[in-house]
């Protein structure tokens, strides 16, 4: 959207509007500008949720298996957990036959992984960005 446009939104004029967002960026609230990008559209139908437990936690262990998530172009989001599992990773790929090479070829291959759960998503009920105030 165009500070122009925004400025419409909101009743302001396009300078206060412009100096708001510049201070909103400056502060860090906002950290950066994205295009979306429909995943199914460029070939990766498949989304699922692996769940992966390490067999030590400990900081360079933590660092390795990292470091190896980082390089795994089917893995697009990864969180350390608390719980019973040590990692949720989101794996994009284009289909069955894909995961299982992923998983057997490079996901069972990262040292220090002791357990590997999958979970396959029927459907997105609720997608969002970020949270608003």
């Amino acid at each position: 959207m165009s500070v122009q446009d925004l400025s419409e939104a909101v009743g302001l004029s396009p300078t206060p509007v412009s100096r708001r967002i510049r201070h909103l960026e400056e502060t860090g609230v906002i950290s950066g500008y994205c295009a979306l990008v429909d995943e199914e559209a460029l070939g990766y139908g498949v989304t699922v949720f692996v769940s992966v437990r390490l067999d030590k936690q400990i900081d360079t262990a933590l660092e390795q298996f990292e470091k190896a998530i980082a390089e795994l172009p089917e893995v697009v989001d990864c969180w350390l957990m608390t719980g019973n599992q040590d990692y949720l990773l989101r794996v994009v790929i284009a289909g069955l036959g894909d995961f299982e090479k992923f998983l057997v070829g490079s996901l069972t291959k990262v040292p220090g992984v002791a357990s590997i759960e999958s979970s396959f998503p029927l459907r997105q009920v609720k997608a969002g960005i970020t949270r608003s105030p």
